[in-house]
């Protein structure tokens, strides 16, 4: 069955590892035969790859589109999702879900279930974020126990 894409002006879209840019009006692309395909809005850059949750996509994203190169990403994505995984156990169900798709040899299946990943990984991010907070504020509330409070004097010698 083809693939149908619409893109606006100034667009891109990878297809089997070629950048395309729409450099005009909206235009419609039919695709009649199996290619990977990846809308600008999917790509992840190697820059951008900065945690953990985005390496694992990145490796599959570049599994998706140079598969000369698949087995070579696929083992960085192995050791990625290990390392989100040692780190993060709580996402296990999704590892499953990712796993069994490159397994099934569903790439882009796969690309599409590490978004789930990337949101654990943010909302771990969001409860860490507030539990220091916390911690801090209680630190730093006039009603903590003073051996909690840091030391804001300065030691003098007389």
């Amino acid at each position: 069955m083809p693939l149908k894409i619409e893109l606006k002006a100034k667009d891109k879209l990878v297809v089997n590892g070629a950048v395309f840019e729409n450099v005009g009006a909206n235009a419609t692309l039919l695709f009649h035969n199996n290619s990977a395909i990846l809308r600008e809005k999917e790509i992840l850059s190697d820059e951008d790859a900065t945690t953990p949750a985005s390496r694992v996509y990145f490796a599959l994203q570049c599994a998706y589109m140079f598969p000369e190169k698949k087995q070579h990403f696929v083992d960085l994505f192995h050791g990625f999702l290990q390392d989100y995984m040692d780190a993060c156990p709580s996402a296990e169900n999704i590892r499953d879900e990712i796993d069994d798709a490159v397994k099934k040899e569903n790439i882009y299946k796969a690309l599409r279930k590490t978004h789930k990943l990337i949101i654990h990984e943010q909302d771990v991010f969001k409860g860490l974020g507030k539990s220091m907070q916390q911690k801090l504020l209680d630190l730093t509330s006039p009603d903590a126990p003073a051996k909690n409070k840091p030391n804001t004097q300065t030691d003098t010698a007389d």
